[in-house]
């Protein structure tokens, strides 16, 4: 009872300190705990005012009389309270004491020492990247630290319970181990160290089968390994596993069987003997080359079907048909494969591959397969002579004999067998035969090629007449024959040739040269074979030709020269020019003649006949001649303002457009038109220009004009200003735009008029006793004596206002710009 009693007066004490501490800390003496190990806690507290000493006190909670007192002169700030019962909760307090032993203030925590030292059973590697520990539980500890240290380096694990393992670690290394127990409270000092080396790396393989009874093993060197192991065994557990040890970083196994996986694992071992990690790979070695490999050739399609005993191991196939630099390839997981588009006249060479995840077997021995021939080209059929018919072509590979097949239009068909490149046939006129060639051997006929048609030349008219019409025109006629889709005359000259192309069987010719004999013959033509030239002739003679009107040229202002050419002799020729303004003539025996005077501005039609002894011929074809268009009589110009003047004309006859311009050194000012008259803009003040002016017809006949030249109006002065003068005064002030002019100032207002001129010079002007209230119109212009003056200098409005009396003026000279006609510039007057 007496225990009980006890404990529960230390509980209530703790409460009271508890509340003490709550207390003090308005004080602002405070205490903190910075590190707690299994039998220590180390605490801080500040600098007290007044305080000499500091007293700590520790009682453990749950054990009766294990407390303990610690005294710290005033210059320590921390303390360190040793040998505590591990695992125990302590009650701290912490008391500033003056130099007369009175408690200044105080502080009291609570806090539990770490669990008591682990002791390490034993530390041992099992993988190359982790040690494993064991030790006994340690009463109190929630988790444990394992820490593995190599150098400055370490890797550190947090636990519950043993055995505990540290991984991240690097292989074959010698690693320090220590465990710390830990609680609410902390955490113990470390144990005593155990020494762990970590095993061996597993070797990483690169594994891959050379053949379809190999696999080749590689790997690269292992930090501190002796030696490897390396086993194979079948993955499906059938045979004998084979093993080796090896120092090498390679090795090869052979004699296995073909398409079949097989499971690698290898590890290496130091020179303990102790082997570490072991990697693990599957690998299927290649498949053995199919046999028994057929082709059938399907002759419809141009395509082999290429079939095969089925090889152990295999996933896919694949079919390869080489021809000289072309391959076709066809790819399948069967025992079958078709290769389209084989190529007519063409030797290929078959072979197969086996193909798995390891890689593809070696090619079957190739299977020799010739195609068909291809249709026979470069066919050429000519008609050597009159009713034969010779069909050649170029010999095909692999075409061991060709045959032609030869058909006309009206159904009879022959044929011709050869081992040869041509045949011969009969034929006749006027008939279309279709001609096919095709070559064969053991694989079968070649595809059908081109089909050729022939169409012998049509039969010739042999009883045409021939009929003199007018003096240049023959009129023939002919009965029809066969094969002939057109008719051609010709009326053949030294000189040239006539023709006539009709599908009648009349043809007029016409335009024949005068006094000629003609060699006339009619031809039958088709569209396939053109014309019959073996067809025979009639002469016949005409009467005089036409002249024919070569070019019409301009000599002179009035004159019109016409050229023509004939080649009659002792002709003599007139040239009529026919318009609305009447007729021209001229005459002469030679080849050209000129029309005089025509008038401008016209439109004629120009025609010529040739008068020989022989008769007159038709009158040539008409050629059109239009004048160039009449220059205006009249022309105006009137300026507008001082940069548009207007310009003005009469009507020119034969003109539709008109093209003004005025120049000057300083530019040139330009308007085209339909009108006649135009506006010219960015003319220059004070300038001489020249005046031409163009008349231009509807096809562009231009005609030059020039007048007398024009000077534009002096130039109007600019920057127009009012300033106040005293007694009712305005003074008005401008920029001259030439100082040897005059100008005068206008002043027009309800009220009364005003003008003033300065002599030249002068940029100014006053005018006195102007009457207030009203509104003024000023205009400063020009005066020169080869005119009155310009009536489009601007024109200012200004406001001139009243304010007080109207007797005398202010002092102020204040005036504002004029910016356009439609604002007021005000000048107020005092």
């Amino acid at each position: 009872m007496c225990g009980v009693r006890s404990k529960s007066s230390m509980f209530i004490g703790l409460l009271l300190s508890c509340l003490d501490t709550v207390f003090s800390a308005n004080t602002g003496f405070s205490m903190s705990i910075y590190d707690v190990t299994s039998q220590s806690i180390y605490l801080r507290w500040p600098k007290f005012l007044g305080a000499s000493s500091y007293r700590v006190t520790a009682t453990a909670v749950n054990t009766v009389g294990h407390s303990l007192l610690a005294h710290f002169s005033n210059a320590t700030l921390k303390g360190t309270l040793t040998s505590l019962i591990p695992n125990t909760i302590y009650a701290i307090q912490a008391e500033a004491i003056d130099k007369n032993g009175i408690i200044l203030a105080e502080t009291q925590i609570m806090q539990s020492t770490a669990p008591d030292i682990p002791v390490i059973d034993q530390a041992y590697s099992k993988l190359s990247s982790s040690i494993t520990v064991e030790w006994r539980a340690v009463p109190g500890a929630t988790s444990y630290l394992l820490t593995a240290q190599d150098g400055d380096s370490f890797v550190e694990t947090v636990v519950t319970d043993s055995p505990g393992t540290v991984t991240g670690l690097k292989p074959a290394t010698l690693y320090r181990i220590t465990i710390r127990s830990i609680n609410s409270g902390g955490k113990s000092q470390p144990s005593p160290f155990r020494k762990a080396k970590t095993v061996l790396a597993a070797p990483i393989l690169s594994v891959s089968s050379l053949s379809c009874d190999s696999i080749a093993v590689s790997w690269k060197t292992v930090y501190m390994a002796a030696g490897f192991s390396v086993s194979l065994m079948r993955s499906d557990g059938l045979g004998r596993m084979l093993k080796e040890n090896t120092t090498n970083t390679s090795l090869i196994f052979t004699n296995l069987d073909p398409g079949t996986l097989y499971t690698i694992k290898a590890y290496a071992w130091n020179v303990n003997g102790i082997p570490g990690d072991d990697f693990t790979y599957n690998q299927r070695t290649s498949p053995k080359a199919p046999t028994d490999v057929r082709v059938v050739f399907n002759i419809g399609a141009s395509r082999a079907i290429v079939s095969w005993m089925p090889t152990e191991g295999a996933l896919t196939y694949s079919v390869t048909a080489s021809s000289g630099l072309l391959k076709l390839n066809c790819n399948t997981s069967s025992a079958s494969c078709m290769v389209p588009s084989l190529q007519c006249g063409s030797e290929y060479y078959i072979s197969v591959m086996a193909y798995n995840d390891a890689g593809s077997s070696k090619p079957t021995d190739a299977v020799s397969l010739k195609t068909i021939p291809c249709a026979p080209v470069n066919i050429s059929i000519e008609e050597d002579e009159p009713g034969h018919l010779l069909v050649s072509w170029s010999s095909v590979n692999f075409g061991h004999y060709y045959v032609v097949f030869v058909k006309s239009d009206d159904g009879l068909e022959v044929h011709c067998n050869t081992s040869h490149t041509q045949c011969h046939f009969q034929s006749d006129c006027g008939f279309t035969y279709f001609i096919s060639v095709f070559a064969y051997n053991k694989a079968g006929q070649s595809p059908l090629g081109d089909v050729f048609n022939y169409t012998t030349a049509p039969c010739c008219p042999s009883d045409f007449r021939a009929v003199f019409v007018s003096s240049d025109t023959v009129q023939v006629t002919w009965t029809p024959v066969r094969g002939a889709e057109m008719y051609e005359t010709r009326a053949v000259h030294w000189s040239g040739t006539v023709l006539c192309n009709d599908t009648a069987t009349a043809c007029t010719l016409s335009a024949l040269q005068c006094n000629t004999h003609y060699n006339i013959t009619v031809y039958s033509f088709s569209e396939a074979r053109g014309s019959n030239t073996s067809c025979a002739s009639k002469y016949m003679a005409t009467a005089p030709c036409s002249p024919e009107i070569k070019n019409i040229s301009k000599e002179a202002l009035f004159v019109i020269s016409v050229h023509w050419q004939s080649n009659n002799e002792e002709a003599t020729y007139i040239v009529t020019a026919r318009g609305e303004a009447g007729l021209w003539h001229c005459t002469s025996s030679g080849n050209s003649c000129s029309l005089i005077n025509l008038p401008c501005g016209s439109v004629f039609s120009v025609s010529a006949i040739a008068r020989s002894p022989a008769g007159q011929s038709l009158p040539s074809y008409s050629v059109p001649l239009e004048t160039a268009p009449c220059c205006p009589n009249d022309l105006t110009l009137t300026q507008v303002t001082q940069s548009v003047t207007n310009i003005s004309w009469s009507v020119g006859m034969g003109a539709q457009t008109y093209v003004t311009m005025l120049e000057s050194p300083k530019g040139q000012a330009k308007c085209h038109t339909l009108q006649n008259y135009c506006l010219l803009g960015c003319i220059t003040c004070s300038t001489n220009y020249t005046v031409s002016l163009k008349a231009v017809s509807e096809t562009g006949l231009t005609s030059s004009c020039t007048y007398q030249g024009y000077s534009s109006s002096v130039c109007c002065p600019s920057g127009v200003k009012l300033y106040r003068l005293g007694n009712n005064g305005i003074r008005v002030y401008w920029r001259a735009s030439d100082k040897m002019i005059n100008y005068r100032t206008d002043l027009h207002g309800s009220k009364g008029n005003f003008t003033c001129s300065p002599i030249a010079g002068l940029s100014h002007c006053d005018i006195t006793e102007i009457p207030c209230g009203d509104v003024y119109t000023v205009v400063v212009s020009p005066v020169t004596d080869k005119g009155p003056k310009p009536k489009f200098c601007p024109k200012k409005l200004y406001s001139v206002t009243c304010s007080g009396s109207s007797v005398g003026m202010g002092k102020s000279t204040q005036y504002i710009h004029f910016k356009s006609v439609m604002f007021l510039n005000h000048v107020t007057i005092m």
